[in-house]
């Protein structure tokens, strides 16, 4: 138990000294502080985007999906090769050119300033209580249910020690961001995503080696799990979720300030292009650790199966794991969440000093009060996801069998579709109307509740039992028709050719090269 703490503290500290060693001064530039002076090379963008995305969620929720559905888990993972994609060649080269520092600046530039406004609304509302407020819980949730007894001297009530934990990861981001901005938040990303990917690695080899070996994997006990599309009428994971999901990597990869940041930041077109391809390989890696120990533990525990599909990850921690090797796997729980939460620390005060303070509060600003303003906002932002995370963490608490997940996917995607509509309008719509914008944005909250109801309101729907992947989907298609219809009848429509921008021919060979392997990959396990 003390060389797991040891390695904790070690690792705190690390990550620590880390990130004050670029620590920016009070008279930094907006563009210093929030966009690491556009300097980033495309390593730093690959590993510091992929970090961003991996959660303690992934570790427990998912490796727990594919415990009970295999391979069709990884198109979460697999598909966000898609996502990357577009980003790389759609979107970010538009970003780009016009030297925006959020997306924001984007969508108001060519939808208006109600959608703009709106979209720093959303942003802000979602990440600062479903975002940070989830990470934190999935974390600290996790490393209670692993290292509960490691945790006994924070507080003997569970409860409380978890909540404090919640607070003190927290307020460890937030200082460091706070600090250091973008560029800390890059640098702590690098290490945080070694250490999530050394514990990634040890959990998946241990998993692999107490069922077999990899061979085991096509065995009569989990071959069935070996296929990534499902039945269509599947109630959680059908194949028919692609079409939505496609349509939503382009929220997450395309639109989500936190994400997209790394690449505003980047020195050059061609930078932020093979940061994105190399993080669509990551994905690849990342599907493998977090997939396929799910798997293993199915075919070692096929005669006396879990009766929580969530106790995965801890099972194979608790059971397969030596001391110190313990610490490390805590370590990349930490890792997985701080690399999240500072994330998005940093480009919630980005949105809201560039987008409300500048525009609304203080039109005159400078940089320094811009700056100013942007560190302040982090410390709102973190008593709201604090809250949030503790909530979460009471409701758990209060009935294990609880199941928020999905509500909080559904509240994301009430927002997230009407994101994608507008984006998609802003990028893709030559002058679109920018009353007729905010609407299509607005309809999305309508459209779902008329598909698919609410659960929290009782309110069931045309369709209740469609997958909400497959229901985001419709919401996005037809939101974007009430906007696309008249502005094409009107405007017309740009070449094909138009839409996409590659930094030279290597790119934009090795990006198609990308999208073939992710076509084969569904193929060679469908």
């Amino acid at each position: 138990m003390f060389l797991d703490l040891l390695i904790v503290l070690i690792y705190f500290i690390a990550v620590f000294l880390i990130a004050l060693s670029g620590r920016q001064g009070t008279e930094a530039t907006t563009e210093e502080y929030f966009l690491s002076s556009r300097n980033l090379k495309w390593y730093s963008i690959a590993i510091s985007t992929i970090a961003t995305n991996i959660q303690g969620y992934q570790f427990l929720g998912m490796m727990g999906s594919a415990y009970l559905y295999g391979m069709a888990q990884a198109q979460l993972e697999v598909n966000a090769i898609q996502g990357l994609w577009m980003a790389a060649f759609i979107f970010v080269p538009l970003y780009l050119r016009d030297r925006v520092i959020t997306v924001t600046q984007f969508i108001k530039d060519r939808l208006g300033k109600g959608v703009g406004l709106a979209y720093t609304i959303a942003n802000l509302t979602i990440l600062s209580t479903v975002g940070i407020g989830a990470a934190l819980f999935w974390a600290a949730y996790a490393a209670e249910m692993v290292f509960g007894e490691y945790l006994q001297f924070i507080h003997e009530e569970r409860l409380v020690r978890t909540c404090v934990l919640v607070m003190g990861l927290g307020l460890f981001s937030a200082i460091y961001t706070y600090l250091g901005g973008l560029a800390a938040v890059v640098r702590t990303d690098i290490i945080q995503f070694s250490i999530l990917l050394l514990g990634g690695v040890t959990i998946l080899f241990v998993a692999i080696h107490h069922y077999g070996g990899w061979s085991e994997l096509y065995s009569a006990k989990t071959e069935h799990l070996m296929h990534m599309h499902l039945p269509a009428d599947h109630d959680k994971l059908p194949w028919t979720l692609m079409f939505g999901l496609a349509l939503l990597n382009i929220n997450y990869w395309c639109a989500n300030q936190s994400v997209v940041q790394r690449s505003l930041a980047a020195r050059s077109l061609k930078d932020a292009q093979v940061g994105m391809l190399v993080g669509g390989l990551m994905k690849y890696f990342m599907a493998v650790i977090i997939i396929v120990p799910g798997i293993a533990l199915a075919g070692i525990l096929y005669e006396n199966p879990l009766s929580d599909p969530d106790q995965t990850f801890p099972y194979l921690v608790s059971n397969f794991l030596p001391t110190g090797a313990r610490g490390l796997i805590l370590c990349a729980l930490f890792a997985s969440l701080m690399s999240t939460v500072d994330s998005i620390f940093n480009s919630l005060a980005t949105l809201w000093s560039v987008d409300i303070y500048k525009v609304y509060i203080n039109k005159n600003a400078t940089d320094k009060q811009m700056v100013t303003a942007g560190r302040n906002s982090i410390w709102v932002i973190l008593i709201v996801g604090v809250t949030m995370g503790c909530i979460l963490l009471y409701a758990k608490f209060g009935d294990e069998e609880v199941a928020f997940t999905h509500t909080l996917n559904e509240l994301r995607y009430y927002i997230n579709c009407g994101i994608v509509v507008a984006i998609c309008g802003a990028a893709f719509l030559l002058k679109p109307n920018h009353r007729l914008a905010l609407v299509a944005f607005l309809s999305t909250i309508p459209l779902h509740l008329i598909i698919g109801g609410f659960d929290l309101i009782g309110f069931d729907g045309l369709f209740p039992n469609m997958n909400y992947f497959v229901r985001a989907g419709w919401v996005i298609f037809i939101g974007f028709l009430i906007l696309a219809i008249p502005t094409l009848y009107k405007n017309g429509n740009r070449s094909i050719n138009d839409y996409m921008e590659f930094a030279d021919d290597s790119v934009k060979w090795a990006g198609y090269g990308l999208l073939a392997s992710m076509v084969g990959l569904h193929w060679m396990f469908s």
